[in-house]
């Protein structure tokens, strides 16, 4: 191959990885608007689940907070059942005292741990 032939290859090679890394730059702007935007406004939805327990194979009881009632519920594998519903103000804000809300980790901090986590382990920690 001789010299005339490598300056267009390599300007078309460096195009390419423009483009590639446009696209990924591009892609890494839509997840941090928009994902992270829906992701942080969890804690502004109408409906909660407050806790949730196992009390069998796929059997679960779970507490759901909605506007005015709390709602306990039986689910199994096919079917959701209404086992109470708790519309005493004072019974509800006992509840919603006693379990705190889960806490949103950003995207950014799960990364950072799991790649630590990886990193750890190919060095053969």
């Amino acid at each position: 191959m001789n010299d005339p032939e490598i300056l267009p290859s390599l300007l078309h090679m460096l195009a390419s990885l423009a483009v590639v890394l446009g696209g990924l730059l591009l892609t890494l702007w839509f997840f941090k608007r928009f994902v992270q935007t829906r992701a942080g406004s969890v804690n502004n939805r109408l409906i909660r689940v407050l806790a949730s327990s196992t009390i069998g194979l796929k059997k679960t009881i779970t507490l759901v907070d909605v506007p005015g009632a709390i709602l306990i519920l039986g689910v199994t594998g096919d079917r959701i059942n209404l086992l109470a519903r708790i519309e005493d103000p004072e019974t509800m804000r006992k509840i919603r005292g006693e379990i705190p809300p889960k806490p949103v980790i950003p995207f950014a901090e799960q990364l950072q741990f799991f790649s630590g986590r990886l990193k750890g382990r190919q060095h053969g920690r």
